[in-house]
């Protein structure tokens, strides 16, 4: 089958498909199905009848049976859901992913360089490249962190880095998730329900493994460890059952074969972190921590904590234990801060950005609060220190009374919000009702720091599932799908 056989609107299962001005994953601009996607194309063709709703609902199952959930919060019908799959994978040539991946390195290297300036010597503030008061009113600069030296200088162990494309099918970064990045988990269910839903088609691609992430996860916390120890023994900390990605702390700790520990598990005599077990207390080198800063240490944060260590923070100053990431690295994935990472990639690296930015409004800066009060309707409006998709004006989807609700609270802490572009994000195939169509996507890859820089090839491609929509959190609704990083490009082949 040629790419002029299969045209949006030419097949009973496209008929619903429409293109609109974003950049479309399967389609090209005469409409004609992209390479990477023919076979897909004619293995959907060939199914009976039904077999997509009979295979979607197998998913599903597997999900429920493996407890795959997620949490909606503010929502009267009920928080906890199955993690919302789609069948329809998202496919990335090795073209475009070796791009993605030398932006992606680039990126983690020079963040933590920032990182390690801001907390010692500051010469970036000296340079006048960033702002210095735009760091010191980030709610995420930690001053205990000053002059800490951390395990070979690495702040950012795991970053799970926001990427959207756009109408030319250029991919930009959106955002940094720099502090607690979740959702690998659901980048590894996603993988292990697609081959036995689809085992045959597959195969058939040329797929790139991601089986290995928490392997190389462990590895990278092995990797940091603060003292010279053949076999260094890593906890992962949870804040608990409650918290909205326990199921996937129980899974990495399960696949990485480390312990799962909440606060009251741990225990620190004489700045050394211990664990109880049934043996007694055995010595904690690294922790990958899943609860936020505030959480970490009563004596030394919140002191209403009853999700952390006492004392973890003296044992993590005295250089006894190692926490991924370090505490503080949230002022690097400020959404204030981000407009400068252009600048703090030129400044460290003396390279130009690889992966560009999204073009951002301060509304600390006078002439811009201006433009992106002018532009309500028009702009995206996020506070800096929000994540989950809360926080947010979408300006074009957005009331009258949305954005004088937003106007009041810009006017009052201009530091908190920044404005972009309404961006047409990229859409994909997606199976609703029985057909395809197009939602709105973005992809969040992960990044591991410790010797080296780790990707697996892929990432957590997130949906939009309502029609239109730009809003792809799970928190917010959203849902996600396989996403395939191929060996091969097809049009080279």
């Amino acid at each position: 089958m040629t790419a002029t056989d299969l045209k949006a609107g030419s097949d009973p299962l496209l008929s619903n498909y429409e293109l609109g001005v974003a950049f479309d994953e399967m389609f090209g601009r005469a409409k004609s199905i992209r390479p990477a996607y023919q076979s897909v194309a004619q293995r959907l063709r060939e199914l009976p009848s039904g077999e997509m709703d009979q295979r979607q609902r197998a998913a599903d199952l597997s999900f429920l049976h493996q407890g795959i959930t997620f949490t909606v919060y503010g929502r009267e019908e009920g928080t906890e859901r199955i993690f919302p799959y789609d069948l329809m994978p998202r496919i990335v040539t090795g073209k475009e992913w070796t791009h993605v991946e030398k932006g992606l390195e680039q990126r983690i290297r020079a963040l933590n360089l920032f990182l390690n300036d801001v907390y010692h010597d500051q010469k970036i503030f000296k340079d006048k490249v960033v702002p210095a008061e735009l760091v010191f009113s980030c709610p995420h600069y930690r001053k205990e962190m000053r002059g800490i030296k951390v395990p070979k200088g690495i702040y950012i162990t795991v970053v799970g880095t926001d990427l959207v494309r756009v109408e030319e099918g250029e991919f930009r970064v959106l955002e940094d998730n720099l502090r607690v990045p979740s959702g690998v988990s659901y980048m590894l269910a996603n993988r292990q329900v697609m081959k036995k839903v689809f085992p045959l088609l597959f195969q058939k691609y040329s797929v790139r493994p991601i089986d290995d992430y928490p392997r190389y996860l462990l590895q990278t916390l092995k990797e940091i460890t603060p003292r010279q120890y053949d076999e260094p023994t890593v906890a992962l900390l949870t804040p608990g059952v409650y918290n909205s990605a326990y199921f996937e702390h129980t899974f990495l700790a399960r696949q990485m074969g480390v312990e799962l520990v909440e606060g009251r598990d741990l225990v620190v005599h004489n700045k050394i972190v211990y664990m109880r077990t049934t043996a007694g207390l055995r010595r904690v080198d690294v922790i990958y921590r899943r609860i936020d800063d505030d959480f970490l240490d009563p004596r030394a944060f919140r002191k209403d904590s009853m999700l952390g260590v006492p004392g973890i923070f003296e044992a993590y100053r005295a250089g006894n234990v190692t926490l991924a990431n370090a505490i503080g690295t949230g002022v690097a994935d400020d959404k204030a801060v981000y407009a400068y990472v252009p600048a703090i990639i030129k400044y460290y690296l003396g390279e130009e950005p690889i992966l560009p930015n999204v073009e951002t409004y301060l509304c600390s800066d006078e002439k811009e609060r201006a433009h992106v009060l002018a532009n309500l309707d028009k702009l995206v409006v996020k506070a800096v220190g929000e994540s989950g998709g809360y926080g947010m004006l979408i300006g074009p989807h957005s009331t009258k009374a949305q954005q004088d609700e937003f106007r009041t609270k810009i006017l009052e802490n201009p530091r908190n919000y920044i404005a972009q572009p309404t961006l047409a994000l990229s859409t994909a195939p997606c199976f609703v009702e029985g057909k395809l169509d197009g939602r709105h996507v973005d992809l969040r890859p992960y990044v591991l720091y410790g010797d080296e820089v780790r990707l697996v090839p892929g990432g957590l491609t997130r949906v939009a599932l309502k029609k239109g929509s730009l809003v792809v959190n799970s928190s917010q609704g959203g849902g996600s799908k396989d996403t395939w990083i191929l060996y091969n490009d097809p049009a080279e082949e």
